[in-house]
């Protein structure tokens, strides 16, 4: 009787070890296929909006194309179509894509 209580108990603490071994590897999974893709993606956005200086063409989170005018710490002003007046002032945030003068001229 007692062999068959010690062979239960074992078995169940092997189990429960595997069970925490698989959240483990699942978690670890999580961090490189989810967490850290989006930081580094963070991180090379940041730099880009970092650089953005005027004359710059942006590409904003609703689609519009336009010309950066004015770049202050969190915002920028935004110039849109060829309306010299047509000036909206945004957040940096609102921006998506940066494409300098140089990169449009070599064409890359």
């Amino acid at each position: 009787m007692d062999s068959v209580v010690l062979a239960a108990t074992s078995g169940g603490t092997g189990s429960i070890l595997i069970m925490v071994l698989y959240i483990a590897i699942f978690g670890v999974a999580i961090y490189f296929l989810m967490v850290r893709p989006q930081k580094k993606e963070q991180k090379r956005m940041d730099a880009l909006l970092s650089t953005m200086a005027p004359g710059d063409s942006v590409l904003t989170t609703s689609g519009f194309y336009g010309v950066v005018i004015d770049v202050t710490d969190d915002s920028v002003i935004v110039e849109f179509g060829n309306n010299k007046n047509c000036r909206i002032p945004m957040q940096k945030s609102a921006i998506t894509q940066v494409e300098k003068p140089e990169d449009a001229a070599t064409g890359e």
